[in-house]
Formats: C-alpha cells, structure tokens, sequence
C-alpha cells in the first residue's frame, strides 16, 4: 500500500546542486513527518534531515545552511533542495514517512565530483 519513489538525483560537480523529489501514496501524506535519508557504499543509513506536518524542520549538521527540505502536501511530495554539494555528499538519498519507517522506496543516487 504504501509507496515511495524518490527522483531527481544524478551526477553534478562539487558545489552544484540537485532539487530531490519524493512522490508518496497508500497514507494520508499531511499528517506524517517525512524524512530524507541517505546511504554510502559500506556506510550505514543516516537521517539527513526531517518535517513534521506543521512545518517543524530537523536538519542533521553536515548538511544545514546548505540543504533545505520542504513538502507540498496538496501533491503529497517532499522535497530536498541542496545546494553547495560536496563530493561527501554523494550516497543514494531515500525518503521515509516516520509511522511507516518499515517502507522504503529504491533511493535515488546523488554522485558529487571533485
């Protein structure tokens, strides 16, 4: 039932930047807090950073002053804005509906060049 397809990542050069999108369905998408997460080869899973459904944002240190997260909930979509990309950046980002953590999408791969 639930569903999650994250889109937008690819290959940019150190301090470009990539708009991640995150399409949900099977849950009542305004209620939930979405996160996105992201997984390098022989890393563990780390949350990089979240929204509740008012709007209260959670932002893991590496990544604040440089990525934002937003949400339509008219389009039940969360997004991640990031900007001033770093080649340590580069890991395949997921996003997560926090009463739903069990359900994971495929990730979308963000690969960042020096």
């Amino acid at each position: 039932q639930v569903q999650l397809v994250e889109s937008g990542g690819g290959l940019v050069q150190a301090g470009g930047s990539l708009r991640l999108s995150c399409a949900a369905s099977g849950f009542i998408f305004s209620i939930n807090v979405m996160a996105w997460y992201r997984q390098a080869p022989g890393k563990q899973r780390e949350l990089v950073a979240h929204i509740t459904s008012d709007g209260a944002i959670y932002y893991a240190d590496f990544v604040k002053g440089r990525f934002t997260i937003s949400r339509d909930n008219a389009k039940s979509t969360a997004y991640l804005q990031m900007n001033s990309l770093k080649p340590e950046d580069t890991a395949v980002y997921y996003c997560n509906a926090k009463r739903y953590g069990s359900y994971w999408g495929q990730g979308t791969q963000v690969t960042v060049s020096s």
